[in-house]
């Protein structure tokens, strides 16, 4: 949505005012303040008693025949400085019989409190000045309101097409040129959006929430997202740190929170919101869109604060399309409740579109064997608690994979690595409690073989495999395989006697064609067992006896 800036619009200022038929035809001539003829216009008023400012609020546009301003210079000098005070758009002065001339006191009273200041050459009808800006400052509000709702259209659209509250919430970056905050009445971050593209030199808006958070800038837009009842559910935030806001901006921000309160009332779905901008770091983190220097500061803005020691990428696979719409709220909460135990800080976050829930956990920094021993420890119990939490939301068991030990600057290629191990292992081994991301290379290069959609991943399982896929002797070469080709081990996994293996070799040999002694050949068949799992030909080859687990 391109941004909307308060210009683009043409909004009624001084300047806009004085290009106006009805004031243009009074030969207008600015004495003061040229350079503040872009205030704003809030409306038009006409006066000649020496009170007046008295009767204004501000930001009118002021015109008169110079009656009220007494005929003293200090007379003249007090009403220009309490309509200054006042703050008015402008003053306006019709030349005539009784004043030919400006006097001086009003001119440089004018200009030393910065009020526009503008003679009238010729006579002009006053109401016809008033009806013409008053039209334009209707038309203007018009303006606002339709712009104001097409957002709120378009919102709807996004909410109705199955997008959330991210999703709203973009939107409403994108129309204010400036980061979007949705945070719980206490002051909790529930999530952060930026405009897209970014300004050139824009900060990330958790960096913003970092330097800036609940103190907010001047002109910045804040408004309730009610919640059931007289509570408030969480409030909706605009800072104009890119571009100043206008008051479209506010009109769409109250219309936007009562889209919000209606989405969080339904769902709920504030945990789901929090991991999802914690989901959305980490993704940018292993992407490589954040500088790796502001990842810390900005992890602490959502409330990972792991010590000096090493980090730990894990990353824990879910098919978007086997959790219901509502699950990922349970999920989200549930797995923060398990992770509480793991007696280690942790970062988890929710990744909807590739069904994926990466985190980053904290280890103490042990060195050597006792190093390895604290990673295995914390994976099995971080594993674990994963697990828990996709039950407890009614999940099926995940696939869950532990990346290398990390710091802040290889973290996001940790990640990236975890994720792809993630997707490789679900396909390969997807019964596991947990995969260590060191054994899955192999499976990992030829998930991302099959990935290219070229079909040669499944030309080289039929070209190495092909005479014995319509055989069932499949189950019998993978476990020979996986003995390391001993055959009385074999044997015992297959539980089948050794005759009985040797014939069953022998016809494997026979149907290929090979040696399978060859140290080549049972490379090759191993490569070629493996890559049938990715894909899809599991089970074609029927059954034989039991497989290693």
């Amino acid at each position: 949505m391109e941004p909307y800036a308060p210009s683009s619009a043409g909004a009624v200022t001084v300047a806009r005012a004085l290009e106006l038929p009805a004031l243009r035809r009074g030969l207008p001539e600015v004495m003061a303040g040229g350079d503040r003829l872009h205030r704003p216009v809030r409306w038009v008023h006409a006066g000649e008693v020496p009170h007046i400012a008295d009767l204004l609020k501000g930001g009118e546009l002021l015109l008169t025949t110079g009656l009220g301003l007494g005929g003293r210079p200090a007379e003249q000098r007090a009403f220009v400085r309490r309509l200054a005070e006042r703050d008015i758009a402008a003053l306006v002065v019709e030349l005539g019989s009784h004043l030919p001339t400006l006097p001086a006191a009003v001119v440089d009273t004018a200009r030393s409190c910065g009020l526009p200041l503008v003679q009238l050459h010729r006579e002009v009808p006053f109401v016809a000045v008033t009806e013409e800006i008053h039209t334009e400052l209707v038309n203007e509000h018009y303006a606002l309101l339709r712009r104001a709702e097409d957002v709120h259209r378009r919102c709807t659209e996004v909410l109705l097409g199955g997008g959330g509250v991210p999703e709203v919430l973009r939107l409403f970056a994108d129309f204010t040129g400036n980061p979007v905050f949705l945070q719980t009445p206490e002051g909790r971050l529930l999530y952060a959006a930026g405009p897209s593209p970014a300004p050139p030199g824009a900060a990330e808006p958790l960096q913003v929430w970092d330097g800036l958070g609940a103190a907010g800038l001047p002109g910045g837009v804040v408004v309730d997202v009610p919640g059931h009842g007289p509570g408030v559910r969480a409030r909706l935030s605009v800072l104009p740190v890119n571009a100043p806001l206008a008051p479209v901006h506010r009109i769409a921000a109250d219309r936007a929170a009562g889209l919000l309160a209606v989405v969080l009332l339904q769902a709920r779905q504030e945990e789901e919101l929090a991991a999802r901008g914690r989901g959305d770091f980490l993704t940018d983190l292993a992407e490589g869109r954040l500088e790796v220097a502001d990842a810390p500061a900005q992890a602490r803005v959502l409330g990972f604060r792991p010590g000096p020691g090493p980090l730990l990428p894990v990353v824990m696979r879910l098919p978007a399309e086997l959790v219901p719409a509502d699950g990922w709220s349970a999920l989200a909460g549930a797995v923060r409740q398990e992770l509480a135990g793991v007696g280690a800080p942790v970062l988890v976050g929710v990744r909807l579109p590739e069904g994926r829930v990466p985190l980053l956990v904290g280890l103490r920094g042990e060195r050597g064997e006792r190093g390895e021993d604290e990673r295995e420890a914390v994976a099995g119990r971080v594993a674990a608690a994963l697990r828990a939490g996709a039950a407890r939301a009614g999940l099926r068991p995940p696939v869950v994979v532990v990346g290398g030990t990390a710091t802040w600057a290889t973290a996001g290629a940790e990640l990236r690595h975890a994720a792809e191990g993630a997707e490789a292992a679900e396909a390969a081994r997807p019964d596991r409690p947990w995969h260590d991301v060191r054994r899955l290379a192999v499976d990992v290069l030829l998930w991302r073989l099959r990935s290219h959609g070229d079909g040669e991943l499944a030309a080289f399982v039929d070209r190495v495999l092909g005479p014995l896929l319509a055989h069932k002797l499949l189950p019998t070469l993978e476990a020979y395989l996986a003995c390391g080709g001993r055959k009385a081990e074999t044997a015992r996994e297959l539980h089948v006697n050794r005759q009985t293996l040797y014939d069953r070799l022998g016809r494997i040999g026979r149907l290929l064609g090979v040696d399978l002694e060859d140290p080549e050949t049972a490379l090759a068949l191993g490569l070629a067992l493996r890559a049938r799992r990715h894909v899809g030909g599991r089970g074609r080859g029927g059954a034989d006896g039991p497989l290693r687990g």
